[in-house]
């Protein structure tokens, strides 16, 4: 369900403003054109995503650290953090907090051929009374989920920070699903 913004509850109001990533002045009129005449809450959120899944094309060679929502908009292409930055951007102009997460996303619940586990970047929406997590990139459920920090956009949440000269010699990641008792 979709509150109004007067009862949101305070802590939520910063994922309703612009932010580095997110440009939500610019993304406002085209929002409310591709949503404003639809259904509200999840149902208007899960149009965000089905909306943002068509129009990005996925692609590791489109990666760009500086690429924002209203640049992937434009040039229809990226990874996960620019199909969340766009959903993110959509939802606050409708007027639903929604925050960005980063974490892993094994290849569990998943049908074969598996696709490759790897960092990902996702979002959440502020629906009714808690956060529920949505994934544009993927756009469906997926299990096995390991958040690593939310953020306004991944500006807050960066995966590493360097500080002068450095090599990474080594970096791996295992996840392993736990049978259920």
């Amino acid at each position: 369900m979709q509150i109004p913004i007067e009862l949101l509850p305070e802590s939520t109001l910063v994922y309703l403003l612009g932010s580095r990533y997110c440009e939500t002045d610019l993304l406002y009129d085209i929002a409310w054109q591709h949503f404003g005449n639809g259904p509200t809450g999840w149902a208007r959120v899960q149009a965000i995503c089905d909306f943002v899944h068509r129009h990005i094309e996925f692609g590791y060679p489109h990666a760009r650290n500086t690429r924002t929502a209203w640049e992937a908009y434009k040039e229809g292409r990226g990874v996960c953090r620019d199909y969340a930055h766009l959903a993110i951007a959509f939802c606050r102009c409708m007027n639903i907090p929604a925050r960005y997460c980063t974490g892993y996303l094994g290849d569990m619940g998943t049908e074969p051929p598996y696709g490759t586990m790897d960092f990902a970047g996702w979002f959440e929406a502020y629906l009714g009374d808690r956060w529920y997590t949505f994934d544009a990139r993927n756009n469906t459920p997926r299990i096995g989920r390991i958040l690593i920090a939310r953020g306004r956009d991944a500006c807050d949440v960066a995966l590493s920070s360097t500080f002068g000269p450095n090599t990474l010699e080594r970096f791996k990641v295992w996840a392993d699903e736990v049978p259920a008792a």
